[in-house]
Parts: C-alpha cells; structure tokens; sequence
C-alpha cells in the first residue's frame, strides 16, 4: 500500500498531471461558483508549467491537459440532454464531455506556444494573455463557433460584486475581460511590483464600474410578461399532451394580461402549434390575449422540409407581424454537420437564418431577438445598420437540468447587455428567467425548475457604448498590441532551449 500511495505521488507531481489538475482548478473560477482567487494560483503555476517544458512534445501535451481539465469540469453538464432520451443514446453518456472537453483544449496550445517562445517575466505574461484571447476569438468563429465559458464570465457574479466588475465589458466586451483577468492573475510571478500593480488595478476597475452604474437608466413606460412555462423535455407528441401545453400557454398569456404587462413573450420553441402558417391557432390565442403582441418561441415553416427555429411575433387573430429565425445553430442538436454521416445526438435538423435582425412591433420599442445560445456570440447579436432599443431571449435550457449550464448561460446573458448598452428579456422554459437592466443588473427574475409569469418594466437603453460601436475589433487590437509589447520587451527565447520532440 505504501508503494502504491507512493507511486501515485510520483504521478501527481508530474508536469502533465499538475498540469490536468490545475485545469480542473480553474473551472472553479467559471459560473456558477466564481471563486476567482483560484487563478492566482493557476494561471501562475500554468504559466510555470509552460516554461519547464523540454520538448515542443511536452509543450502541447501540457497546454493540452491544461484546456482539457478546465473544459472537462467546465462543460460537464454537457451530457445531461443525452440522459432525457437515454434509452437511445446511451452510449454516448461516458463520451460526450470528454470529447468536447478534448476538442476544445487544443484552443490552448495557442498562447501555451506563444508564451514558451517569450523570454519569462512580464513580456511573457503579456504575450500569453494575449494569445489565449486571439486563441478565444478563434474559437468563437471556427467550426460553427463555441465561445462558451470565457474567463471573463468568471465575474458576472450574482449580486452587487458582480454588476459592479461586469460594467468593464461595456468598453472592452467579455473579451477583453479575460484579457484583464489574465493580466491580474498572472501578477503573483512579478513579485511585489506585480501584486501592487494588480491591486492598483482591481481598485481602478472597481471604480470605473461604480463611476458607470452613477447614471440612472430611464424607464420606458413599457411591462412585459415572461412565461415560464416548466414544459417537461423531450415532450410528448400525444394530441393531449400538445392540448395541454396550448392550453397552459393560453391561461398563463390571459393572466400575465390581467395583471397589466403590454406584451406576452414564450420562451424557445413553447408554442405546440405553428403559429405563423396556423390561422385557427391565431385566432384561439387572439380570443384569449386580444391585440396583444405575443413573442412566441414556435417552429417555423419556410418551405417544403425548411424547418426553422423562430420566434413569431402575432399581435390578434391576423396574420403575424413579424418573425426572427434563429441563425446561430446548435451543432449535434439542432442540426448534423455535413461531414458527420448519420445523425448521432438528439435534437431536429433546422435550417440557419440570415443573421440579427431588428423586429419592429407595433406598441413596443424596437427590439434584438436571440435564441437559445445566440446570447454567448458577443460583438454578433445586434443589426448594426437597425440597432434595437433592447433584446429579447428566448431559451429552453431545462435540456440542462439543475446544472451549472443554465447558469453559464445566464450570465453571459447579463454581459450582452452591457456591452450592447441594452436591457434585455430572458425568458426560459424552465429558468432562469430575467428581466435585466442596460448595465447588466437583474430587476427581476424566476429560479430555476419552477413555473410561474414573471411581469417586470422594462428599463430603458444608453446610449450605444464604446464597445457596442466598435466590437470585437477592440479585444483583437488589444490582444495584437500586447503580443507585440509583450516580444519587444522581453524578446524571443532562443529556440534552441527547447527540443523539437
């Protein structure tokens, strides 16, 4: 027993599994546990870890088991949807984190690389941090795009902290948080220079926060109703269940009525029926809701075998009045990509709309549709030439159970809408749903796993800020500009030092 006991502290103190086991640290940091503290550890001793490396070999595998111990724990909840049609794709239970887990970690032998051809100090920190966001902005477009759990979220933190340190994002996006976050965990390796540099920083940062929030949001005038609903996934096709649902979507919309909002929205794909080609749909719901506009997460016919996931906007029994299709789809889930032969998860095939458009409602300011996980495209969300006057999204992450992904999601919600300067609606099928302010302030919201009519004003929007007028080209620059500060300052290790296997 003292051999093995032995043996297995050999093992952990190995590069590669201190590497792997600082990884799943880090995750600690993400949504919903933000225990931030975790990267002055982890980050620093990464950053180590990278320097230590022998060969380009060792260098990758490091980086590697970095990405896949943070992803791994970070993304664990990626398999709850497999578990409700369980019977079906059982197989896949064991594999599904892991193998996104997997894919994504290869994102982190990008700064890993850079940073390693960095002479240390803090050239090489600046280079890392900025390679690890151009590293991000990477995996935002490529491959249809998964710029989940970005370090930046880590401060959207419930309660007064986080609305404070989330108003950064209104000049430099989620993006150029990480940024920041990497700077500040990385200064424990300056030595006392570094730790008096990071706190002057924080502090900075902290003000700016309370400096923004000193500017009242004007209310609009205008109340909304968000339907939680709690429908069961996946639903049942039987002509009662579909009955059923209509009918409780139907009595929740009258109550939220009565109770004074102007406009009903239903989270992502609610509506059993097809509202935008069903007139006899329209005109029961229109017998229940009058003229009210109804923002309806409903599937959507555009041709013959062209599904679309919509929302459909009706406002009485006449045709509809406007409608957004989702563009950003989910892979495996809502739709196969070509290169995969036979479809593997579960989920519909749908067909991808053009981009964010701006819905003009008769009643209602002009307002930014998204759906589902649209809201984690930062700099993607809004029609630039037709900017809204606040968002609306639509989800069903009960897919997710009570798990951390739902909770993820909400708080890169809350970022959008204070990098955009807009407020914005949530509703979802199950929770989390929010009404939450211009800087990211939730005003109103419904838990988790209950059902319920959230009825909740709508705040008013700023005016466009820095980042919702330049976007992403603001944390690319800053990332480039640093990488090059970074190698002038401190140069180019030689590249002898390090062995090519």
């Amino acid at each position: 027993m003292s051999r093995l006991k032995a043996g297995l502290r050999r093992r952990a103190a190995t590069p590669n599994a201190r590497a792997f086991l600082w990884g799943l640290a880090s995750a600690l940091a993400l949504p919903p546990v933000h225990l931030l503290p975790v990267l002055l550890f982890s980050i620093p001793a990464f950053l180590r870890l990278i320097g230590e490396a022998r060969s380009l070999k060792q260098l990758a595998i490091i980086a590697w088991l970095f990405g896949f111990g943070l992803n791994l724990a970070g993304l664990y909840w990626i398999t709850e949807p497999i578990l409700t049609e369980v019977d079906t794709f059982w197989w896949l239970v064991p594999f599904a984190d892991p193998l996104l887990a997997f894919a994504v970690a290869f994102y982190s032998i990008i700064p890993a690389t850079a940073a390693y051809y960095t002479k240390p100090g803090l050239g090489r920190l600046l280079v890392f941090a900025g390679a690890w966001v151009v590293s991000d902005l990477i995996r935002q477009f490529a491959f249809s795009g998964f710029p989940w759990n970005l370090w930046g979220t880590d401060w959207a933190v419930p309660g007064a902290f986080g609305d404070v340190f989330i108003q950064l994002a209104s000049l430099i996006g989620v993006h150029g948080m990480t940024l920041a976050t990497i700077l500040l965990a990385g200064m424990p390796l300056l030595g006392k220079r570094g730790l008096a540099a990071g706190i002057v920083a924080l502090t900075a940062w902290g003000g700016f926060g309370l400096m923004h929030l000193s500017t009242p949001v004007a209310p609009t005038g205008v109340t909304l109703a968000l339907i939680q609903p709690d429908f069961p996934v996946p639903g049942s096709f039987e002509r009662s269940a579909l009955l059923a649902r209509w009918q409780r979507l139907e009595s929740m919309s009258a109550a939220a009525l009565h109770a004074g909002a102007n406009a009903v929205i239903w989270p992502e794909a609610a509506s059993p029926r097809l509202l935008q080609s069903d007139a006899g749909a329209r005109a029961q719901l229109a017998a229940v809701t009058g003229t009210a506009p109804i923002l309806a997460g409903s599937i959507r016919m555009g041709g013959p075998d062209d599904y679309r996931n919509s929302l459909v906007v009706t406002e009485g029994p006449g045709p509809a009045v406007g409608y957004y299709d989702k563009w950003k789809l989910v892979p495996f889930g809502e739709y196969t990509p070509a290169w995969i032969p036979v479809k593997i998860t579960p989920g519909g095939g749908f067909m991808a709309g053009t981009g964010p458009v701006t819905l003009h409602i008769p009643g209602l300011p002009p307002v930014g549709p998204l759906i589902c996980y649209e809201a984690i495209f930062t700099g993607q969300i809004v029609d630039e030439a037709d900017r809204p006057a606040w968002l609306v999204n639509v989800t069903d992450d009960a897919w997710f159970g009570d798990s951390a992904g739902p909770r993820q999601h909400f708080a890169d919600a809350r970022l959008r809408a204070v990098e955009e300067g807009l407020p914005l609606a949530r509703d979802a099928n199950s929770g989390i749903s929010a009404m939450i302010d211009s800087y990211g302030r939730v005003t109103a919201s419904l838990g988790l796993n209950r059902d319920g009519v959230l009825v909740a004003a709508l705040p008013g929007a700023l005016p466009p800020t820095i980042y919702a007028r330049f976007g992403l080209k603001i944390p690319a620059i800053m990332s480039i500009l640093l990488i090059i500060i970074g190698l002038l300052s401190a140069g180019v290790r030689p590249s002898r030092s390090l062995n090519k296997h």
